[in-house]
């Protein structure tokens, strides 16, 4: 079966797919659909491979006959999304410790860490806005699959209720109420206004520095009294397998780490599109911070992804 790349290879005898351009514009909308759903850029990279060899395997006929392929495309994807996010809870039950949502860099810096700095195709980037923060892709994975697809599809990418429901399989009615049901959801875990990324980056910066500085103090200060810190190191990586919950407990197993871990670098990122922290050693990304910062520029949540397969867009592969 040839990949839309080898599609874009015809021998030049062979006839051109006048569609081809067309169909392959819509990669990046697949792929920024196929990450929001399941947390994953390589499983969503998997699901716009999947996606496009379906396509391919129809006749030019079969694929002539259709009246909008980026619609088709999306149907497609959005189906295998929801199969794929039915078995995910299987599999993160094995999971070892807490599963953390793959973090993404800036798209500049993307390009220049990954694929050994050879770059990466703007359509293989996903776009940076709200929907991508780690604090919304982990309310996401709080929801069904059907409740995570129809909000997705419907608040995020506008499409209608009558399409969202050819996806997912029911009444647009029903997925009205799965899209309401989701935005609760997500309302009832916010902590106050929309992130702001230039307030957000002085509580971070504040937070590095503390850090770097063993301040037990300063630390327990800018930490909210009831934060949480989630580590997520897949057992390839060392992490706390569970949740750590309060200013304090936090702050004592930071300066611990600050203490204890070997030489390494703390630098400010973009982490989904808000300031965070990388750390690096020994030439490799070992941490990607990700924070929630309430109205009261106090942290009130901490992601830490250290299992290296989520690391790949940041230079590790």
């Amino acid at each position: 079966m040839n990949t839309p790349s080898e599609q874009a290879r015809r021998q030049p005898d062979e006839q051109p797919d006048p569609g081809l351009s067309a169909i392959m514009s819509e990669r990046r909308q697949l792929l920024n659909l196929a990450y929001r759903l399941l947390g994953s850029l390589a499983d969503a990279e998997d699901v716009v491979q999947e996606t496009y060899t379906r396509w391919y395997a129809m006749s030019r006929a079969e694929q002539e006959a259709i009246e909008s392929p980026g619609a088709w495309l999306t149907r497609v994807a959005g189906r295998i999304c929801l199969n794929l996010l039915g078995s995910a809870r299987a599999r993160r039950e094995q999971y070892v410790g807490e599963w953390i949502p793959e973090p993404l860099p800036d798209p500049a810096e993307w390009i220049a860490g990954a694929a050994g700095g050879a770059g990466v195709d703007p359509a293989d980037r996903i776009t940076l806005d709200e929907s991508v923060t780690m604090a919304f892709l982990v309310v996401f994975e709080s929801m069904t699959p059907a409740e995570r697809v129809a909000f997705v599809l419907h608040d995020v990418f506008r499409y209608p209720f009558a399409e969202v429901a050819e996806i997912v399989g029911r009444s647009p009615a029903a997925c009205r109420q799965l899209a309401s049901s989701a935005r609760r959801r997500i309302t009832a875990e916010r902590t106050g206004a929309s992130p702001d990324a230039v307030r957000q980056a002085r509580v971070v910066r504040r937070f590095k520095a503390a850090w770097e500085a063993q301040d037990m103090d300063a630390l327990i200060a800018l930490l909210d009294p009831g934060a949480t810190a989630v580590s997520d190191g897949g057992g390839r990586a060392i992490a706390h397998l569970l949740p750590l919950e309060g200013a304090e407990r936090i702050a004592h197993l930071y300066l611990r780490i600050a203490r204890f871990a070997p030489p390494r670098t703390v630098l400010e990122r973009t982490v989904n599109g808000l300031p965070g922290l990388v750390v690096e050693s020994g030439g490799r990304v070992e941490t990607v911070f990700a924070f929630q910062v309430a109205d009261d520029d106090r942290i009130t949540r901490i992601w830490a992804v250290r299992n290296p397969a989520k690391l790949r867009p940041w230079g590790l592969g």
